[in-house]
């Protein structure tokens, strides 16, 4: 008979017992555990795992690290101090969070993460130690995460089971694990939007589904459609909003006109771009017998429409604005209202919400009034149309355009005109459109003479074919006509702010706080660079040298790149119920009222507007701080899904263009190469110095240079220099190029 064989008890050690343990008990320090528990986390059930767990909770008891709460449960104790911030991932998965309990970001490496991502907002705390002169910490604990859905490309593995979605971007250091029964139909090497489920406590990549397959990689609607999709952007209205819009009674009523002020009578036009579908805003113009001017701002009613509390409102509400991509527009609202029952168009009778202003010629406000009208839109101009007017009338003061109207050419050029065809325009349009430029231009004086910063940076472009292929790129800016237009928007927007505000009830407000001297500081030392100097005196002598700066780069080679540091100094300009003024426009009061077609908070403008009109009391300040921020959050997310589309259309569009070498200044300057900026297209791309082969190039931090060794060559911020389209990457949105040399004027 033979032995029976007894099974040796296992005596392998658990590694790293002590600190796996108090990062259990640390990671949810609020919850206590026994050995049981840790035992179940660390994967273990034989007896002597679960002996050396008992033993080591009593040693750490021993210690003082951890507490026995109640009989065999134990508790982290907490002496570490937390914080809260957001990561900033770089490469590699490590990364830095940004706090505002320190004034450096904290480092954080790879292995001290613990499952955090991009832009979550976590809690950490930070070491004792520094590496590399930074401050070092650990994650631990996730609050919130920045996003649950992500675009990438899915890779099938059909034998084993599962599929694996390589995620767009560089900030994701994870792939995203999806079993084969979640993929959705998608097909090997598809563009998917997938959604992030779990990320189990051993796994090393986080597991998903896909939510939605977008395409191929490359085709033009993927890219677009995945543009969206990054930012959580909708692309379509869902049917039932739809449906409910196309019930709306859009009809206008005797009922309706009686409860308004009836403006039809009154001389009433827009100005817009050649290309606009909704028109948010018209002009009435009137001379009154006691000499002074009644300008009326029209504004399309949208809240008349858009009821609270309705699945349209949600709808808007949630999207927030209107996301302008280089094909096509997302819009807030649905065709019925946007193009339709709000659009002012010519010709036709509208609901609009006014602010009408009595002036003299000295563009000095004597009277104004708010609230709800009906107009009637006599003509519809684009902007290059009432700009020749005024060029065709350069010399003519504003007494001679009133007394001698028939001096007045009202020729409207074919060039310009939208139908194609050479025209004249009435006396009356053009007399308003002449006088109401004189106007704003003595607005425009005062608003700089108070210190507000003038910004015409340079519009990036693109001529597209009938399958939105870019045949051309080319630049808008901003003329007269433009600048009359926003002048009486900025003047409509201020006086509203400045109504409500002067009564002290909770308003929507757009606020824009003053730069930091910091990020001056870096500014005068990049236009340095090209000879400008700032003087940072005080809040004026800052935007007097900022606006000096802006006018002495225009037309210059370094202009947008200039205008974009500029810029990118300034605070961001947000919403907000709590009134600090708009620094760059120099105004004490400034809200959004214009343009309720594309912008929610313009349509919570009208709302409370009409409500304290009406006699009502402030609202809850609370609520409406919530939807602020909201909006501007979805502001920020469709800025950046317009400028990712600019830059998709501008690596298609040197696709074509990759045997041919261009003129660029270097815009950027880091250790891995350079950035340059095409002086003819303003298409930017990278030369990676892997790729300066002809010396050993050093990162010059000082001096934002390359410099190589042998021959001193300095590759400087500023500098011209030819390049050619190495590659182009559409999926990556990646521009390389390859570097000709400096370029020498001829």
């Amino acid at each position: 008979m033979s032995k029976k064989k007894h099974r040796k008890p296992s005596h392998n050690k658990i590694s790293n017992l002590t600190n796996t343990i108090l990062s259990i008990l640390k990671k949810d320090r609020n919850s206590t555990f026994n050995y049981k528990q840790i035992a179940a986390k660390l994967g273990v059930n034989d007896a002597s795992s679960r002996n050396q767990i008992i033993k080591k909770l009593q040693e750490l008891k021993a210690k003082q690290e951890i507490e026995e709460v109640d009989r065999g449960k134990f508790k982290a104790i907490v002496n570490t101090e937390y914080h809260i911030g957001r990561v900033d991932m770089a490469s590699r998965g490590a990364g830095y969070i940004i706090s505002d309990d320190f004034e450096d970001d904290v480092y954080i490496a790879s292995n001290n993460m613990n499952k955090a991502l991009h832009g979550d907002e976590v809690e950490f705390y930070a070491y004792k130690r520094r590496k590399r002169g930074k401050l070092e910490g650990e994650v631990t604990n996730i609050i919130k995460r920045a996003k649950s859905e992500y675009v990438g490309v899915i890779q099938i593995h059909e034998k084993k089971n599962f599929a694996f979605v390589i995620v767009d971007g560089n900030k994701m250091h994870t792939d995203i694990f999806v079993p084969i029964n979640k993929i959705n139909k998608a097909q090997d090497g598809d563009k998917v939007l997938v959604s992030l489920e779990e990320w189990p406590e051993k796994a090393d990549s986080p597991s998903g589904k896909v939510l939605k397959v977008l395409g191929k990689p490359g085709e033009h609607n993927t890219e677009i459609h995945a543009i969206l999709a990054e930012y959580g952007l909708p692309l379509e209205f869902p049917h039932e909003v739809e449906e409910f819009a196309n019930k709306i009674d859009t009809s206008i009523t005797k009922e309706e006109i009686a409860k308004r002020r009836d403006m039809r009578k009154d001389l009433t036009f827009t100005i817009d771009p050649k290309d606009a579908k909704d028109f948010d805003d018209a002009l009435s113009f009137k001379v009154l017998d006691d000499g002074l001017f009644e300008i009326g701002i029209h504004i399309a009613d949208v809240s008349h429409y858009l009821q609270e509390g309705t699945i349209l409102d949600d709808e808007a509400y949630e999207r927030a604005t209107s996301v302008y991509l280089v094909d096509r527009v997302v819009p807030m609202l649905p065709e019925i209202l946007s193009n339709g029952a709000c659009s002012l168009r010519p010709h036709e009778e509208k609901y609009t919400f006014s602010a009408v202003f009595k002036m003299n010629d000295k563009a000095e406000i004597k009277d104004q009034w708010f609230g709800r009208t009906v107009t009637y839109s006599d003509t519809r101009f684009a902007y290059e149309e009432a700009q020749a007017i005024i060029e065709n009338n350069i010399g003519m003061n504003g007494s001679e355009v009133l007394s001698n109207p028939e001096k007045i050419d009202t020729t409207i050029p074919k060039e310009v005109a939208i139908s194609g065809k050479e025209y004249q325009t009435s006396k009356e349009v053009a007399q308003a459109t002449l006088k109401l430029d004189e106007l704003a231009k003595i607005m425009r004086r005062k608003r700089m003479s108070h210190g507000a910063i003038s910004f015409d940076k340079v519009e990036v472009k693109f001529n597209l074919d009938k399958d939105a292929n870019p045949v051309g790129v080319y630049f808008k800016t901003s003329k007269d006509a433009n600048k009359l237009i926003e002048e009486f928007m900025l003047l409509a927007n201020r006086k509203v702010g400045e109504f409500v505000g002067k009564q002290k009830k909770t308003f929507v407000y757009r606020i824009h706080d003053e730069p930091n001297d910091e990020k001056l500081a870096a500014l005068q030392n990049v236009v340095g660079r090209f000879g400008y100097k700032l003087n940072f005196k005080d809040r004026k002598s800052v935007s007097s040298s900022l606006n000096n700066l802006l006018k002495e780069v225009n037309g210059k080679k370094e202009q947008n790149l200039v205008d974009t540091l500029t810029i990118r100094t300034m605070s961001k300009a947000e919403y907000s119920t709590h009134n600090i003024g708009h620094y760059g426009l120099a105004f004490d009061y400034y809200s959004h009222f214009t343009s309720p077609i594309r912008r929610y908070p313009d349509v919570m403008a009208h709302r409370l507007l009409q409500h304290y009109l009406d006699g009502g009391q402030s609202v809850n300040q609370d609520a409406y701080e919530d939807k602020c921020n909201h909006s501007s959050n979805m502001e920020n997310l469709a800025t950046k899904a317009e400028r990712d589309s600019i830059k998709y259309m501008q690596i298609r569009f040197m696709e074509d263009h990759k045997n041919e070498n261009f003129v660029g200044v270097i815009s950027g300057v880091t250790d891995w190469g350079i950035y340059i900026e095409i002086i003819e297209n303003k298409c930017e791309g990278m030369v990676s110095v892997r790729d300066m082969k002809d010396d050993h190039y050093v990162f010059d931090e000082d001096h934002y240079a390359l410099i190589g060794k042998n021959s001193k060559t300095m590759y400087q911020l500023g500098d011209e220099v030819v390049v050619r389209v190495k590659n182009t990457d559409l999926v990556k949105k990646h521009l390389d190029f390859t570097l000709i040399g400096k370029h020498v004027e001829e």
